[in-house]
This record gives structure tokens, sequence and C-alpha cells, in this order.
């Protein structure tokens, strides 16, 4: 693995891991109200684009961590529409 190879690894992983507290905070208590569907719902777009670029490129970082991370948005997104 290159340095540039380390560097998008390490990049996925702290994004990736950032997000996995709240995700998991919303998961437990089940309160979506601070959450804005607008943005919920354009940030799993968003982060799931990602992911088809990482395919695309056969960037396996991007794909992992798009991955995990898209599947957690979805499911808080799928929350909110359910809870709200």
């Amino acid at each position: 693995m290159n340095l540039i190879d380390w560097v998008g690894s390490f990049a996925a992983f702290l994004t990736t891991a950032s997000f996995i507290p709240q995700a998991w905070k919303t998961f437990k208590s089940k309160d979506v109200s601070g959450i804005s569907l607008t943005m919920y719902g354009l940030f799993t777009a968003g982060v799931a684009m990602w992911l088809v670029y990482g395919v695309l490129l056969v960037a396996w970082p991007i794909i992992i961590a798009n991955t995990i991370t898209t599947s957690l948005a979805l499911m808080i997104l799928i929350m909110k529409l359910r809870y709200r």
C-alpha cells in the first residue's frame, strides 16, 4: 500500500468513525426530533454517490467507508421517516 492509499484509508476511517457515536445514540434513543429530513436525505444521497464513485475507481478505502456510512445514514433516515 502506497502513501496515497494510507492517507485515503486513514481519512475514511476517521470520517466513518466520527459518524458512529451519533448513529449509535440515535438508534438507542430513537430520538430523531433534532434531525432535519432534508439534510439527512441529501447527506445519504451524497454518501451513496461517494460509494458509487469509489466503486467506479475501485478505490477500496472509499468503498468500505461509504458502504458503512451509507448503511448507517439510511437506517437513521428510515427512523426519521418512521418516528417523526
